[in-house]
């Protein structure tokens, strides 16, 4: 939190990078059409959010559909994604409260504001916290779907900005907090999550949430998709990031 609160400190000065960079960034939004501004509003605060879930979806059939002894892990790690992100929303409510920094446009006149009613605390932002974590929980099950959530994550924040409703320090600690919350409980999610995953995939009338194509030599990593047999090792998804 020590950290987080010290990201904050960077905008209560007069000049500063921070403040510099909200009006540079924000600025764009004054020299852009009405319209772009009305679809950067909607992508900003619901679209791109949107965007990661589907995305997630979209790897779980992607890890589902090609089955093998590493869709369990797999599963566990997507599914730990929006559990991630939901707890470091958790985590950051008392973060806001400790640093209690108002909405920029509170304070810096002249910024182009493009939503209203946001009357909460800045830091950390909770868009950015949300996307991060779940991006970050995504990468951890498939790296190149996790770089694209990356990618959507990072033009969250920058979105955010635009809009006028954080500044750039409040994006990066809502970053900071989401990839720490994601990364550093992956291992104990994993643990609780993969053994379940196993379970339902065991399931003949759940098995198909885990794995499309569950055969009982799947769950021991002897016989892959097409008949065809190995010993298991190497042969699973080797996107999985251990």
């Amino acid at each position: 939190m020590a950290v987080l609160a010290a990201s904050a400190v960077l905008a209560e000065s007069g000049s500063n990078p921070d403040v510099e960079l909200l009006y540079d960034i924000n600025g764009l939004a004054k020299a852009a059409p009405h319209w772009f501004d009305r679809v950067m509003e909607f992508v900003g605060e619901y679209g791109l959010p949107v965007a990661m879930v589907l995305l997630i979806l979209g790897c779980w059939l992607s890890v589902r559909r090609r089955g093998g002894r590493e869709a369990a892990p797999a599963v566990a790690a997507l599914v730990w994604a929006p559990l991630a992100a939901a707890l470091a929303v958790v985590v950051n409510a008392p973060i806001r409260n400790f640093v209690e920094r108002p909405r920029p446009f509170v304070d810096h006149q002249g910024l182009d504001v493009l939503i209203a009613g946001k009357s909460d605390f800045s830091f950390c932002s909770d868009h950015a916290t949300i996307t991060m974590a779940m991006a970050v929980g995504l990468f951890v099950a498939n790296r190149r779907f996790g770089l694209a959530g990356i990618a959507i994550a990072l033009l969250e924040g920058f979105c955010r900005v635009y809009m006028g409703v954080h500044y750039p320090t409040d994006v990066v600690g809502g970053f900071a907090l989401g990839t720490a919350v994601a990364l550093l409980l992956s291992p104990l999610a994993s643990a609780l999550l993969t053994p379940l995953m196993k379970a339902i995939e065991r399931s003949p009338r759940v098995g198909w949430l885990v794995s499309a194509r569950s055969a009982p030599g799947d769950r021991d990593g002897t016989v892959l998709s097409g008949g065809r047999r190995s010993t298991g090792a190497g042969t699973g998804d080797k996107d999985l990031a251990a």
